[in-house]
C-alpha cells in the first residue's frame, strides 16, 4: 500500500498508507495505532554518522515539546536493528528507530534517491521529514533537509498544527 502520490510528490490531506515495522526497544511500531497523535517520521541516511547524530540529538532535546504538542517522534533508516538500537543507546534518544533494511517504508514515503559521494553514484536516503496529523493525513513535508534550523521548523509546524485542531475541537 503506498500513498497517493503525482510525479513522486505527496499531496497534503490524503490518507496515509499504515506500517508496522521493527523499532528499538524489541517492539513493533504500527502507524494506526497512534492515531489521535500527530506523527513525525523523520527519515536520515546512516546511524551514528554526524548529521544523524546532531539531527537525533536536536529531536531528543526538544521531544518535551513534541510532548507537549501531542506528536510522537519516529526515526528511520536502512540501518539494522542492532545499529539502531546501539545509536538510540549511545546518543540518548528518547524516541523509536525503526529499522527499514528492505526499505518499504522508505520506499512508501519516496525517500531514496541517487546520491553523489566522492564522485560516485548510489542510491540513498535523501534527508526527509514528514508531519502527520491525528487523523492520519500528511500535514506537512521537508525533503533534502539541512540539519541546523529544521528540528525547530518541524516543531514549530507540529506546535501549530496541534493548536488548529484543538481549536477544530472547541468549533
Amino acid at each position: 500500500m503506498s500513498w497517493p502520490s503525482s510525479g513522486g510528490e505527496f499531496h497534503t490531506q490524503r490518507r496515509r498508507a499504515d506500517f508496522s515495522a521493527t523499532a528499538t526497544g524489541n517492539t513493533t511500531v504500527t502507524l494506526s495505532a497512534l492515531r489521535g497523535q500527530q506523527v513525525v517520521v523523520y527519515f536520515y541516511p546512516k546511524a551514528s554518522t554526524p548529521g544523524c547524530t546532531t539531527e537525533g540529538g536536536d529531536f531528543r532535546d526538544r521531544k518535551p515539546a513534541f510532548d507537549a504538542a501531542n506528536t510522537v517522534i519516529l526515526g528511520v533508516s536502512r540501518d539494522g536493528i542492532r545499529a539502531q538500537e546501539n545509536f538510540k543507546a549511545k546518543e540518548g534518544f528518547n524516541f523509536a528507530l525503526i529499522a527499514d533494511k528492505d526499505e518499504e517504508i522508505c520506499r512508501m514515503f519516496d525517500v531514496i534517491k541517487l546520491k553523489k559521494m566522492y564522485g560516485k553514484e548510489h542510491l540513498g536516503i535523501e534527508r526527509s521529514t514528514f508531519l502527520i496529523d491525528a487523523d492520519g493525513h500528511l500535514a506537512q513535508q521537508w525533503r533534502g533537509v539541512k540539519v541546523p534550523g529544521h528540528v525547530d521548523d518541524v516543531l514549530a509546524a507540529a506546535q501549530a498544527l496541534n493548536a488548529q485542531s484543538q481549536n477544530k475541537g472547541r468549533a
